[in-house]
Parts: structure tokens; C-alpha cells; sequence
């Protein structure tokens, strides 16, 4: 087997470290300077900046189970994805995220961490008494966005279209109310979201980014914030969007086009920062033009898809418009209107970076490697390579990424993420996996840019964050950056109380 020279792999490693560093460091920078304004000034409005949270060491309920989950992830999970088959991985996948974000929920009890969140002044909950004649709250429902109105909305029923606000007053109607059935919902769903990115990043790069990449997809801080709010819940939806796409591209069924048109149309009414979802459903479309060629329709059936939800909002008298142009207002009355851009349109990329932890920052460094030099032939250094596991009955159809071969070497060197011969990995795949990652940071930097997430983005950047975890697949030997993450995960949760 080829190996590459030490020194070669040492600077790899150096420069993954480098980027980590330069992130710890943009959190400190954030930290400090933050502090110091909120000190003097007291125009950020956030007790422990850069996040919106108070400082409360503590442990709780589920802090014992915190720690088994993550031991267990960080020891086993690079082989168990190794070597599982691929439909029962997804099942562990979802199943260890579960069990991660209800431990870290629980470490805050299960009123103050579930079943309180989503019951305060600015939540849901509060106005689904209002919703009695849905009709008639969706025709007035614009009259109550800006502060001053008859009547406004709570802070986030009035930041976000009706969608969101329905859905817990859709579980009411069924007979799931309260606070513990919303903030079930919101964890249960909201695990899903690995397992989209998984089956996004198996149809679009190959199966084994996606097994390296799914370790990274559980341990993360992200699920301190998933647990349990309303953007979980968010970024699953938009993430199963973006999966049915990649899954309508790369051969399947085309009618999977046309759910994934109703998923975003669906988004779209959940959260209207997340149109930006549009930029991540593009880079789909593109890493799958092949098949976007061969079935024209395709683009057709995603586009009906897509018109479905907004047209029975519009029809039932909401106007998307003219309800984000009410929300630009009601953002400039509060406290949106006093925070500081100048410090936030950095602080923010701080959250991010504490959202999504050190071995991501690595990753993204990795990520923009491979897109640079993605004319380059391969070297053997940077692509370890997965087994594919045994043929299972009715499995998925190969995709449009190369198949590589297996052997008993190769199982090895995936569960230690050992280099292999660059033969192995096809630098298509990564190149591929880069793409896709690139695309979710570019709609986190114009979320940025616009000036209407000024702090509170640890939580509203949820749905873009899953999919900057993808980027961990790039690393080699993972355990070590594993660990890091979820070290990072129970500091956060252990030592802050989060709120939102």
C-alpha cells in the first residue's frame, strides 16, 4: 500500500489544528469583546455573549446518560458506521441522536430543559387559544406582527409565518398539548436530520463519506439547541427536503422531486430565513445534473411541489410578502433594532463555531482543500476510505458516485480512518461532499450579511449547521476530534443555561 510521507500528513494535521485554533480563537475575540460591550454599553441583550445564555453551573438528570452517549459514540461510532449495513446504520444514526439530545435536555430537568421550553412568554404555546378559527387567525393573522397593533404576537409567533405556530396547534387538536408533547416533537423530529444529511451525502458523494460522516452527525453541541425548540423540528424538514432532491436526481423515483418541492414550499412557511435553503437545494441540482439532463420533468415536479403549500396559504388570506415586511419592522422595534451589527456580523460565526465545534472548523478547512485543488489528482494522504458492507436484500441502487472496492484491508483502515491508495476514492466523492458543504456555509454567510439574525443564531442557524457537520467526514482518524465535540457539547450545557 502507498503510504504518504510523515511530513506530509503532519502538515495536514497542523493545518486542521490551525483551523480549530483560529476558530477557539474567534470564540474568545467574541467572548471578551462581547462582554465588554454588554458591560459598558448594554446593547446586546444576551447575558453570556455570544450566546443567549446565563452562566448556571450545574448537572442534572441526564448527565450520567450525556456521558455514556458520548463515550459510546466516540468509541465506537467510527466502526460501527464502518460496518453496519446501510439501512440499519440510519436506524442507529437516528437512534443515538435520540438519545443524545433528550440526555442533554434532561441535564436542565425535564420541566426546565423539555416541557417548560416552549411554554414561555415569546413561545407557541401561549397563543394556541388564539387559533380557535384557523381560517380567521390566517386571514388576520399580518394585523399582529408589529409592536403597537392590537393585540401583537409573541416574539416568535410574530418572527415567523403561520406554519410554525399551526403545527403546535395542530398537535393540540389531536390531543398532544402541553409543553412535554411540543418539546417531544421538536427532539423526536428534529434527530431526523442526521439521517437526511446521511441519505443526501450517500445519494450526491458515495456510501463512504456518508458512513465516515455519521459519527460526526451525533455527538455534536448543535443538539444542545435541538433540544428542545421549534428550529429543530425546522431543520429536519429542511433537511429531508434537500435529501428527497438528491434522492430524485441520483435515480429514484421522480415523485421524490415532488415532495421535496412540498417540503421547502413547507419550509418556507416555518421560517422565512430558511428560503435560504433554496442555495443548498441548488447545489443539489447541480452535483446531479447528470440526472437533471436525462428527466427534464424532474425540475417541473419540483416546482409543483414547491407551489402547493404557499398556494393554500394564500388562499387561506396570508400573504408571505407583505407578513415579512411587517416582520422587518416588528425586528427594528425591538431589540434587533439596537444590537450592534458591526459586533455581530462576526460574533455570529462565533455561535456558529459553538454550534457546530472544532473538528467542523477542521472540516470546512479540508472541505475548501478539495474544492481548490479538485482538478489535482488525488493523494493518498487525504482520502481514507469505507468498506461497503454486504449486499442486503431490496438495498438502494448505486449512485451516480463511483463504487470502490472492498477488502479486508480497507475495513480496517475505515474504522481507524488509516490513509488507504488514493485509487480507493475517487476525489470526485469529496470533491462532491465539499460542494455540498460549501453550499450550506455560503447561506449561512447571507444570513449573515442581511442583519436580521443579530445574536440568538446558535439557534436560528440550526438547519444550516447540520449540514456544516457533514464536513467532519473529511478528517482523518476522527476519535480525537470526536471526542472534542462532545466535550465541547456537555461544557455548554453543563455550564450555561441556554435559552431562546
Amino acid at each position: 500500500m502507498t503510504q504518504a510521507p510523515l511530513h506530509d500528513r503532519y502538515a495536514g494535521l497542523r493545518a486542521d489544528l490551525g483551523a480549530a485554533a483560529a476558530a477557539a480563537l474567534l470564540v474568545l475575540v467574541a467572548v471578551l469583546v462581547g462582554r465588554h460591550i454588554q458591560d459598558t454599553r448594554r446593547t446586546l441583550f444576551v447575558h453570556w455573549p455570544p450566546l443567549f445564555a446565563d452562566w448556571d453551573p450545574h448537572v442534572g438528570p441526564g448527565t450520567p446518560a450525556a456521558v455514556l452517549v458520548a463515550g459510546a459514540v466516540v468509541a465506537y461510532g467510527p466502526s460501527v458506521a464502518a460496518r453496519l449495513g446501510w439501512r440499519r446504520l440510519l436506524l442507529a444514526a437516528w437512534a443515538a441522536a435520540l438519545a443524545w439530545t433528550w440526555s442533554l435536555a434532561l441535564v436542565d430537568g425535564w420541566q426546565r430543559g423539555v416541557a417548560g421550553r416552549l411554554t414561555t412568554r415569546n413561545e407557541y404555546l401561549t397563543v394556541i387559544g388564539r387559533f380557535h378559527d384557523v381560517p380567521a387567525a390566517l386571514r388576520d393573522f399580518t394585523h399582529h406582527i408589529v409592536s403597537g397593533s392590537p393585540d401583537p404576537w409573541p416574539a416568535h409567533i410574530a418572527g415567523h409565518p403561520p406554519a410554525a405556530t399551526l403545527t403546535f396547534v395542530l398537535l393540540d387538536r389531536i390531543g398532544l398539548r402541553g409543553g412535554g408533547w411540543a418539546g417531544a416533537w421538536c427532539i423526536t423530529v428534529g434527530a431526523t436530520a442526521c439521517v437526511a444529511v446521511l441519505v443526501t451525502v450517500r445519494a450526491l458523494a458515495g456510501e463512504q463519506p456518508a458512513r465516515r460522516a455519521a459519527p460526526f452527525l451525533v455527538p455534536a453541541p448543535a443538539a444542545v439547541w435541538v433540544g428542545a425548540s421549534a428550529d429543530g423540528y425546522f431543520a429536519a424538514v429542511a433537511a429531508w427536503s434537500v435529501a428527497l432532491l438528491s434522492l430524485a436526481v441520483t435515480g429514484r423515483s421522480s415523485a421524490w422531486a415532488a415532495g421535496s418541492g412540498l417540503l421547502y414550499g413547507l419550509v418556507c412557511y416555518l421560517s422565512y430565513g430558511l428560503t435560504l435553503f433554496a442555495l443548498i437545494g441548488a447545489a443539489v441540482l447541480v452535483a446531479g445534473r447528470r440526472g437533471l439532463r436525462e428527466r427534464p420533468a424532474l425540475l417541473l415536479l419540483l416546482l409543483a411541489g414547491a407551489a402547493i403549500v404557499p398556494l393554500a396559504f394564500t388562499l387561506a388570506g396570508f400573504d408571505w410578502a407583505d407578513g415579512y415586511r411587517l416582520l422587518v419592522t416588528r425586528y427594528y422595534q425591538g431589540v434587533g433594532g439596537t444590537r450592534p451589527y458591526g459586533y455581530w456580523v462576526w460574533a455570529n460565526l462565533a455561535c456558529t463555531t459553538l454550534t457546530t465545534g472544532l473538528a467542523t472548523a477542521a472540516g470546512l478547512r479540508r472541505a475548501g482543500t478539495a474544492l481548490a485543488h479538485r482538478h489535482t489528482p488525488p493523494r493518498p494522504e487525504t482520502h481514507p476510505t469505507t468498506p461497503q458492507p454486504p449486499p442486503t436484500p431490496n438495498e438502494h441502487r448505486p449512485t451516480l458516485a463511483e463504487k470502490e472496492p472492498t477488502s479486508t484491508e480497507n475495513r480496517t483502515a475505515l474504522a481507524e480512518h488509516r490513509p488507504t491508495p488514493a485509487k480507493a476514492q475517487p476525489a470526485s466523492a469529496e470533491v462532491r461532499l465539499a460542494f455540498l458543504v460549501a453550499a450550506a456555509l455560503v447561506a449561512v454567510l447571507a444570513a449573515d450579511l442581511s442583519g436580521m439574525s443579530k445574536a440568538e443564531t446558535e439557534r436560528i442557524w440550526l438547519p444550516f449547521a447540520m449540514w456544516l457537520l457533514a464536513a467532519g467526514a473529511l478528517l482523518p482518524r476522527p476519535r480525537a476530534w470526536l471526542a472534542a465535540q462532545a466535550v465541547l457539547a456537555l461544557l455548554l450545557n453543563h455550564l450555561l443555561f441556554t435559552g431562546w
